[in-house]
């Protein structure tokens, strides 16, 4: 049983990371809309010059291997949806895909069900002690810059 909550709680948060996701694929009038609906969105994006680091949260997997030169500007704890960091990276889009899709598994978190596209790019994961998504779009105001979001829940160690 505890392993269908999990599986829904998951759903719910990868749904969440959707709708940040489907606001940077849409054009036009519909982007300008969704960008003020989304929690983060591209439209709110800090650059890379910009962004204060803020200390990763209480709760959030301290090994996740973000991408080279990510500075994390911002953390959500949603309680039993688990932590949100938002952060930037000047590293180029292309090589964050790559830091990712190599180090995760590098460092125990395994990846499933991702998607990729020219400008962005997300998957689902899961560790011995987390289960989560990440998300990267490349910010097209930043001269290059690549938004960086990751979801972390911890696993429920109830049986």
């Amino acid at each position: 049983m505890s392993t269908a909550v999990g599986r829904a709680a998951l759903a719910g948060a990868a749904g969440c990371c959707a709708l940040i996701l489907v606001a940077g694929c849409s054009s036009g009038k519909e982007a300008d809309a969704d960008a003020g609906k989304s929690p983060v969105s591209v439209a709110s994006a800090v650059c890379v010059q910009a962004a204060k680091q803020v200390g990763l949260p209480a709760g959030f997997p301290s090994d996740f291997p973000l991408p080279p030169g990510t500075v994390v500007y911002a953390a959500d704890n949603r309680g039993s949806d688990g932590i949100v960091v938002t952060g930037v990276t000047a590293t180029p889009f292309k090589q964050v895909l790559s830091s990712l899709q190599t180090g995760l598994p590098a460092h125990g978190f395994t990846p499933e069900e991702g998607e990729t596209e020219p400008h962005d790019a997300e998957s689902n994961w899961h560790s011995a002690g987390y289960t989560g998504r990440w998300a990267i779009r490349e910010i097209p105001q930043c001269s290059g810059d690549t938004l960086v979001n990751v979801l972390a829940r911890a696993n429920s160690s109830a049986g």
